[in-house]
């Protein structure tokens, strides 16, 4: 009689079971952001790249 279970879930010591069970051990699938967050981060890296290079393109038409 063992205590872990058998087959693809099967923890690979006892430090693993640990790791799922009693802290949560991440999955393998990264999680997604939602969308008004991932809109919000397109566009505030969105301005941010388009400012520099538009600093950059009239820096060196005044200078």
């Amino acid at each position: 009689m063992t205590r872990h279970k058998e087959g693809p879930e099967k923890p690979f010591n006892d430090v693993m079971e640990h790791m799922r069970n009693v802290e949560g051990y991440p999955i393998s699938k990264g999680g997604k952001l939602p969308l008004p967050i991932k809109v919000l981060g397109i566009i505030l890296f969105g301005t941010f790249i388009l400012m520099m290079v538009g600093g950059f393109v009239v820096n060196i038409i005044f200078n």
